[in-house]
C-alpha cells in the first residue's frame, strides 16, 4: 500500500490506492484443503497469471475477481505478494450471468454460432448487476490515475462504467476469445450496449487483426462513433469540437506462453521418464496421436474423431502401429450443450475402439479428467502428432505448449486455420476441420513427413514461441495502453 492510500486509510477518507488493478472474473487462485483439514491458497495455472504477477509484484497491484465459492464474501487478502480483492457472486448469479449469459448468449455467439446462443432478459440483467458491481469494486480501491486492466467476455460493460465513475483512470480491456463479424454480432439484442460498454477502454485488444476489424465494423454499424484507422471516435457534442467520451483503439495483441518453463520442463528426468512410461503403457506404437482439449463443442473433437475413424477404416492407420490419446477435460458441466457433447464424444470413441480394438491394442485411449502441467508436459512429449481442430478459437494455447516441449525439433502439429495459434504457427500442417477429406490428408501428411523437414518446421516454430512468449505480450500490451508501470521486469 502506498503513501496516499495509508494516508487515506488513517483519515477515513475513502480515496483509494493501488496503480495497477487487474479485473477479471477469477481470482488467480485456487483454495486448496491439506492433510489435516485446513485450508489455503495456491496461485492458479495459466498464461495470465504468470504474465501478469510480476508487474503487479512490482508496482502496488491488485487483483480483482471472484473466489470460486458461491454466496461467501471474504475480505481482501495476499498470495504471494499480490492484493487479491473478492467480488461475491452467488448461486443464482453463477446461473443467469456466468452460465446464463456469459455461456450460453455470448460464448456460441462469439464462436460463429457453432451452436445457437440463447437470449434471455433475465440473463442480461443479471450481466448488468454483476459488472457493476465488479466496476464499483474497482473503483473504490483505484489510486488516482491508476491503470485497470479488465480481461475477457464476461465482463464488457465494465470499462464504460469505470470510465463513468472514474475519469481519470486508465483502462484497458482484453478479449481473450473471438470476436464476431458485424453479420453474426447483429443477433444479439444489447449489441450495442456491449460496443459502449468496450468503448470506455482506451485501448481494447485481441487475439488476431481481423477480430480487432470485426470490433471496428461492428463499432461502425451499431454505434454514433467514428472509425478511423484503428480508432472508434466519439462523436463531437459542442460547437467547440469536444467530444462526448474517450477515443478507444482496437490492436491484435496474441497471447503466448511460457516457452521457457515449458522447454525447461521439458528437460526434466522424471517427465522424460514419464513420457517413455505412458508411450509403453500404450504398446509402443509407431505413432502417437494427441488431442488436448476443454470438452468443448468449439474444439472440433466430434470431427477430429471422424477422420481419425476414417482412417482406420481405409487402412491408412493400422492399430497397434498408431494410437491417439484424446484428453478431454471436464467443463461446464452444468450446461445442457455440454452434457449433450460428453455424451456424443464417449459414443464415438466406443463405436471406433469397439470396431477397431484389437486384443493388445486399442484405437483410442479417452481421457475424461484434467491433468497438472508437469502430466501434461508428459504427454506432449510421448506424442508424435499434436492434433488441434478447433472449429473457432481465440489462440489455443496448447498448439503453442506442445511445440515448445518438443526442443529436439521431432513431432508435428496439425492446426486448424480457424485458430489465431494459427497467425503465428505457420509451419504446421493447417487444416480446415470442416473439410474431413483435408483433415485426413493433412494427419498423413504429417504423420509421413520427413524427418528433416518437420525438423526445419519446428526450429521455425519454436524460434517464434521464445521470441514471442506471454511475458512479451503483457509488456506489449501494457506500452501500448501507455502505462506508467515497470515493464522492464517483463524479459
Amino acid at each position: 500500500m502506498n503513501a496516499e492510500q495509508q494516508n487515506s486509510s488513517e483519515t477515513g477518507s475513502e480515496a483509494p490506492g493501488y496503480d495497477f488493478i487487474v479485473v477479471a472474473n477469477r481470482l488467480p487462485v485456487d483454495r486448496v484443503q491439506g492433510e489435516n483439514g485446513e485450508l489455503s491458497w495456491r496461485r492458479a495455472p495459466g498464461g495470465l497469471v504468470t504474465a501478469i504477477a510480476p508487474v503487479m509484484q512490482e508496482s502496488d497491484g491488485a487483483w480483482i475477481g471472484w473466489h470460486g465459492g458461491a454466496g461467501e464474501e471474504l475480505e481482501p487478502f495476499e498470495n504471494e505478494g499480490i492484493h487479491l480483492i473478492p467480488v461475491p457472486l452467488d448461486e443464482e448469479d453463477l446461473e443467469l450471468y456466468y452460465e446464463g449469459f456469459s455461456n450460453s448468449t455470448l460464448w456460441p455467439l462469439y464462436h460463429d454460432v457453432i451452436v445457437p446462443p440463447e437470449f434471455h432478459r433475465t440473463w442480461w440483467d443479471s450481466y448488468k448487476k454483476v459488472n457493476r458491481r465488479f466496476a464499483d469494486a474497482t473503483a473504490k480501491v483505484a489510486a488516482h490515475g491508476a491503470t485497470v486492466w479488465v480481461q475477457d467476455y464476461q465482463l464488457q460493460l465494465v470499462p464504460k462504467l469505470l470510465r463513468e465513475a472514474r475519469p481519470d483512470l486508465r483502462i484497458g480491456f482484453f478479449n481473450h476469445i473471438p470476436f464476431p463479424s458485424p453479420g453474426i454480432f447483429s443477433q444479439l439484442p444489447w449489441r450495442k450496449q456491449i460496443l459502449e460498454g468496450l468503448a470506455g477502454a482506451d485501448v481494447v485488444g485481441f487475439q488476431r487483426t481481423t477480430d480487432a476489424s470485426n470490433f471496428l465494423r461492428c463499432m461502425r454499424r451499431f454505434t454514433d462513433r467514428t472509425v478511423k484507422g484503428s480508432m472508434a471516435i466519439p462523436p463531437v457534442a459542442t460547437e467547440a469540437g469536444e467530444t462526448t467520451g474517450n477515443i478507444c483503439r482496437a490492436e491484435a495483441h496474441p497471447i503466448s506462453i511460457d516457452t521457457q518453463q515449458v522447454a525447461e520442463l521439458a528437460h526434466d528426468p522424471e517427465i522424460i521418464a514419464r513420457a517413455k512410461q505412458i508411450r509403453q503403457e500404450l504398446g509402443n506404437p509407431k505413432t502417437v496421436l494427441l488431442g488436448v482439449d476443454r470438452l468443448d463443442y468449439t474444439k472440433g473433437i466430434r470431427h477430429r474423431l471422424k477422420a481419425y475413424g476414417e482412417l482406420l477404416a481405409d487402412g491408412e492407420i493400422q492399430v497397434g502401429e498408431a494410437c491417439m490419446v484424446q484428453v478431454a477435460s471436464p467443463s461446464r458441466e452444468n450446461v445442457e450443450r455440454y452434457q449433450q457433447l460428453k455424451d456424443q464424444v464417449e459414443l464415438m470413441v466406443g463405436n471406433l475402439n469397439g470396431e477397431h480394438d484389437t486384443m493388445e491394442h486399442t484405437a483410442i485411449r479417452y481421457l475424461h479428467h484434467s491433468y497438472p502441467l508437469r502430466e501434461m508436459i508428459a504427454l506432449y512429449l510421448a506424442a508424435d502428432i499434436m492434433l488441434v481442430t478447433s472449429l473457432r478459437d481465440g489462440m489455443n494455447l496448447v498448439a503453442k505448449e506442445f511445440v515448445a516441449a518438443h526442443t529436439d525439433n521431432t513431432g508435428m502439429l496439425v492446426l486448424s486455420e480457424f485458430t489465431g495459434a494459427a497467425d503465428q504457427l505457420t509451419q504446421s500442417v493447417l487444416v480446415n476441420p470442416h473439410d474431413i477429406d483435408g483433415m485426413k490428408s493433412g494427419i498423413l501428411r504429417a504423420l509421413r513427413m520427413d524427418p528433416q523437414e518437420s525438423a526445419r518446421r519446428m526450429r521455425r516454430m519454436r524460434r517464434h514461441l521464445r521470441e514471442h512468449n506471454v511475458s512479451n505480450w503483457s509488456k506489449e500490451f501494457l506500452v501500448s495502453l501507455g502505462a506508467p508501470l515497470p515493464v522492464d521486469t517483463l524479459v
